[in-house]
């Protein structure tokens, strides 16, 4: 009997490993598979207050995190983390940083509900959504996989996506891929490595 359940508990695992690749890492940018840093970029997108680009943060360092608020364990795991971080910084380094939930659930994600969700994690975070055809090129551009699963839940969908915290120098390049789970400690010590950094570096 332990024969045959060991072969079949290794073969699960292997599905669990290259289902959890697939939605939980950055995607492969050349057909070679040879991993190349995502472009990222600028992109504008809405949020309760209005209109907000990424370039309005030149000169701080960015925390990125695709997710939507009906997400029942990666996104408030992720949201927490930055938000602890963000709560071990000197003020003068508070001043410097910026986090920014990016809703891939538009449909019901509304610009209220982001702020009132983000806001329980901490007041440097903004929520923000737009269009379906806006995230479409801002995840592509970011190497981010989401697509909504059907579910039992009350929500009625769950929506599957990458659990990345993306972090982004003053220049708002992409610099560091965090893990959902990162140490809070890990993530203070990324975003203080970074804001050593000039912003106009050769």
């Amino acid at each position: 009997m332990n024969k045959i359940l060991i072969p079949i508990a290794i073969i699960a695992l292997l599905l669990g490993l290259v289902a959890g690749n697939y939605f939980w890492k950055p995607a492969p940018s050349t057909s070679s598979g040879a991993y190349v840093d995502p472009p990222g970029g600028d992109f504008t997108l809405q949020s309760k207050e209005g209109t907000v680009n990424l370039s309005d943060f030149k000169g701080k360092v960015v925390l990125i995190y695709f997710g939507y608020t009906f997400c029942p364990d990666v996104c408030p795991t992720s949201l927490s983390r930055i938000g602890a971080a963000f709560k071990k910084l000197q003020p003068e380094e508070l001043e410097q940083v910026q986090g920014m939930l990016v809703s891939v659930d538009p449909e019901r994600d509304t610009l209220d509900k982001l702020a009132e969700y983000t806001a329980f994690f901490h007041p440097k975070i903004v929520g923000v959504t737009g269009s379906k055809a806006e995230l479409d090129d801002i995840t592509q551009r970011y190497d981010v996989i989401y697509r909504k699963a059907e579910g039992n839940t009350a929500a009625g969908y769950l929506v599957d996506h990458t659990s990345f915290i993306y972090v982004l120098d003053k220049t708002g390049k992409i610099r560091e891929f965090l893990p959902h789970a990162a140490e809070v400690d890990h993530v203070v010590g990324v975003i203080r490595q970074l804001l050593k950094e000039p912003l106009n570096k050769s």
